[in-house]
């Protein structure tokens, strides 16, 4: 009897082992889902005016965007996409923050999406998201502190280090995570994960150093991020702050008119202070 339990325990152990060194192997696997360019109609979206733009990141890995500008802009956004997919199916996005804001807007993929190379890393993707903000502050022609930052998800935490580093006109976050550690303990609760999880994506120990104006969303029925780690996340911003419930909203829920709605007045009242 002991025998046979000595050899089951071994067993397990023996699984829980292989279990947990598969998850480090492949972490940036569940983390990262990009889909590679395939030349589909969604890469030329009707309607959308928009320039095929390349440039490179701090390492040298060449990325690819979509500058999407207008006409006397109230407002120039770099906007950055959660973990799947790419930025082609973000034009109806565009269209949005152009109908409403009156925005000139510029969509990056991260380095192993769509037409950028390379493979993603946390590391990679934030200097992807500091060689994007470069690039539209020279071809819109304003300082790289006075674009908005607008993320979804995982692109909420890669603008959240962007604002935290070197500021921002503002920040605006939609069902972003306190942490990837976090996400992954509500996932895999058996695993060590907050430990040894390398792609942190921390954004709750940084967005206290960024003081700017913050607008963040939620749906208060996200299944993928809890609407709890919006909110942690909010109140742990220092500056200006406004959080917009979606009720009844899941993680991948287009946002309403009445977000934009909102978030134009937000804006808007950001120009009206500071000319004050």
């Amino acid at each position: 009897m002991r025998s046979s339990i000595w050899r089951l325990a071994r067993s397990l152990a023996i699984a829980y082992l292989v279990v947990l060194l598969l998850a480090m192997i492949f972490e940036e696997r569940f983390i990262f889902i990009p889909r590679g360019y395939d030349g589909g109609a969604n890469w030329n979206p009707d309607g959308l005016h928009f320039e095929d733009v390349f440039f490179t990141a701090a390492d040298g890995t060449q990325l690819h965007g979509w500058y999407c500008p207008v006409e006397e802009p109230r407002a120039v956004i770099l906007f950055a996409h959660g973990n799947a997919g790419n930025l082609s199916n973000r034009a109806p996005v565009v269209r949005k923050l152009q109908h409403y804001l009156d925005a000139t807007v510029m969509l990056f993929d991260y380095r192993g999406y769509g037409r950028s190379e390379g493979r993603p890393h946390e590391a990679g993707v934030l200097q992807d998201a500091r060689a994007a903000r470069a690039w539209l502050a020279r071809r819109a022609g304003v300082e790289e502190q006075e674009i908005v930052l607008v993320g979804r998800s995982l692109g909420g935490a890669v603008m959240v280090d962007l604002a935290a580093g070197d500021g921002a006109h503002a920040l605006v976050l939609e069902s972003t995570f306190t942490s990837i550690p976090e996400v992954a303990a509500l996932r895999f609760p058996f695993l060590p994960v907050r430990t040894l999880i390398r792609n942190r994506f921390d954004s709750l120990a940084k967005i206290e150093r960024y003081g700017g104006p913050l607008f963040q969303s939620h749906g208060d029925a996200d299944q993928l991020i809890p609407y709890e780690f919006g909110r942690t996340l909010h109140e742990a911003a220092v500056g200006p702050k406004e959080f917009f419930t979606l009720p009844f909203g899941g993680h991948n829920d287009a946002q309403p008119d009445e977000y934009y709605l909102a978030l134009n007045e937000f804006l808007g009242g950001l120009t009206t202070r500071s000319s004050d």
